[in-house]
């Protein structure tokens, strides 16, 4: 077991999910309620932007109007990571430097793919995430996450980390992520500050045992998410176990059945936001799937159920 190490940025950061009207359109007072509950369920950050808020269904402008309207809001109650990923170096920066601008604390980039099968080598990624860094003066967060389809090795992560100044925190959502946090972590030494769990913490537990110190999870239950991590990171394994199994039906309900859909289900059943449905073509969750998320959450009294009534 390895032990986690301290950070700048750690602990939960879960993502802020798009709320949309049932038009498409989106809703902004929903949003900025949406931030609040999360806030005040004890996120110790948020990212925005990711794959679970939808990020591929916004056009850049709405991109640029969320991150400046939801950076305004949360005011600096807590750090905010925002997701710039683009398959172009220059855009992916001048992104960056405009989410820095407005008080992002960290960008969220995974490396630059495009559709099925456009990639690029070792060399390319490099140089890009480089480039990258010499853009901003905040930190990096590397997603290594199955949809880019690229194999980013835990040699050159590290790599990565002890050659680039800003790159120095890593999202793993692959398989197997406990063993390649803890060979990123034995390669990499003191040049990876974040090595961060990223499956709706399914793998949690294994995650910081390979030395985890921060988890970005679904946006739905961060009260829940909080008494797992924080007695690991006080160094209580014990505590941080039980309060594991006891939210585990809704973590693993999240990841195998609700997917992205889940935390904006979860927050419209207790009034946190007016509208839970995804943007066109993304299918709404179906009736069943919803009925079965909520019994199992109502069993845990989450605060996101009691938030807005």
């Amino acid at each position: 077991m390895t032990t986690p190490r301290k950070a700048r940025y750690q602990g939960v950061f879960p993502v802020v999910p798009t709320t949309f009207r049932e038009n498409g359109e989106l809703d902004l007072a929903s949003q900025k309620r949406c931030v609040d509950f999360m806030i005040d369920a004890g996120s110790n950050g948020l990212c925005i932007l990711a794959n679970f808020s939808e990020q591929f269904v916004l056009s850049d402008d709405e991109r640029e109007l969320l991150t400046r309207e939801i950076l305004a809001h949360v005011a600096g109650r807590v750090p905010v990571i925002v997701t710039t990923t683009h398959f172009s170096t220059r855009v992916c920066a001048e992104r960056s430097r405009r989410a820095q601008d407005m008080g992002a604390a960290m960008v969220m980039v995974m490396p630059p793919y495009h559709g099925a099968s456009i990639r690029v080598a070792e060399p390319v990624i490099e140089q890009f995430f480089a480039r990258l860094s010499d853009a901003i003066d905040i930190p990096i967060m590397i997603q290594d996450a199955p949809v880019s389809g690229t194999t980013l090795t835990p040699a050159f992560l590290a790599k990565m980390a002890r050659e680039i100044e800003q790159v120095s925190y890593f999202k793993i959502e692959t398989a197997g992520a406990a063993s390649k946090l803890r060979e990123l972590i034995r390669l990499g030494g003191d040049a990876i500050e974040g090595p961060w769990d990223g499956e709706e913490a399914i793998t949690l537990l294994a995650d910081m045992d390979a030395g985890a110190n921060g988890a970005m999870t679904g946006g739905g239950y961060p009260d829940g998410i909080r008494t797992i991590v924080d007695p690991y990171l006080a160094g209580d394994r014990e505590t941080a176990m039980v309060a594991y199994n006891r939210w585990l039906p809704l973590i693993n309900y999240e990841n195998r059945q609700g997917w992205l859909l889940a935390a904006k289900a979860l927050m419209k059943e207790g009034g946190v936001i007016d509208c839970e449905a995804p943007r066109h073509p993304i299918p709404p969750m179906h009736p069943a799937t919803r009925a079965g998320l909520i019994d199992v959450a109502r069993r845990l009294d989450p605060l996101v159920l009691r938030w807005g009534k």
